[in-house]
């Protein structure tokens, strides 16, 4: 399976998977990035994947549609024009051509319904999660909670270390200048952040990650790192009661960074 990003609008990724004859895409928020990939690649798309309903996921939905009628996975708890077969917690999408087969997984929090996409049948495992978790960051919250984000990023976390995670924005590089005032002492993170510095003055993508990776540098998996809650503590002046209210006081701190 070769999977490939296909950059879109200021740093978005529309994740592309092939099988050199048939292809899949995730999040297809600009439909063109497709069409020109599938055109160049000789690919027929055989179906497309939703993780949440914001414009910048979907944007390109109605036109590739229009082109090519294929089956269409999103989540069943938000109303998206397009989406053929809503699917919830626990469901398995089946892509014959190309052959994978996909968990769904429910992770409100970014958005109430947002979901994400599990190959854990794959080796290593893919993980397509949408706006829900990046590298060295997390979504912000616009319909969910604090408690809703813990439990998906705990989800998350206790996915096997070489689990592949396909973020759809190309923001590590910001999220790393937080990651460095939100738990200060961190070589990991620090020998991370030169390894993507490099990539992206190549011009190159720091993604996919994975969640061992982020295990070690994400200060949004890491909020019961006594690093991390002293950082919170001195920022906001209140010691977190819980991991939940750290990582709360975490998205509060990022959001205004």
């Amino acid at each position: 399976m070769n999977i490939i990003p296909l950059p879109a609008f200021r740093d978005n990724y529309i994740w592309l998977l092939h099988d050199e004859r048939y292809a899949v895409v995730v999040d297809p928020g600009d439909a063109q990035p497709v069409v020109e990939a599938l055109e160049r690649l000789q690919l027929s798309l055989s179906a497309i994947l939703i993780t949440h309903h914001h414009p910048d996921h979907i944007g390109g939905l109605a036109a590739l549609l229009s082109r090519w009628p294929v089956p269409t996975y999103g989540p069943a708890n938000e109303a998206i024009d397009g989406v053929s077969h809503p699917v919830s917690e626990g469901d398995i999408v089946r892509l014959a051509q190309p052959g994978i087969s996909l968990r769904v997984m429910e992770v409100p929090a970014h958005t109430a319904g947002h979901i994400a996409f599990l190959a854990d049948q794959a080796s290593p495992g893919l993980l397509f999660c949408g706006d829900t978790l990046f590298s060295a960051g997390c979504g912000r919250l616009f319909e969910g909670s604090p408690a809703q984000l813990a439990e998906a990023l705990a989800r998350f976390a206790a996915l096997p270390a070489d689990t592949r995670v396909y973020c759809t924005h190309e923001y590590t590089l910001s999220n790393l200048a937080f990651a460095r005032a939100a738990e200060p002492s961190n070589p990991a993170r620090d020998a991370y952040q030169q390894r993507c510095e490099t990539l992206r003055a190549r011009g190159e993508p720091t993604l996919p990650s994975t969640i061992g990776l982020e295990r070690d540098i994400n200060p949004f998996l890491r909020p019961h790192i006594a690093g991390v809650i002293d950082a919170v503590t001195a920022q906001s002046g209140q010691r977190p009661v819980d991991s939940t209210a750290c990582l709360a006081a975490l998205r509060a701190w990022k959001d205004n960074f």
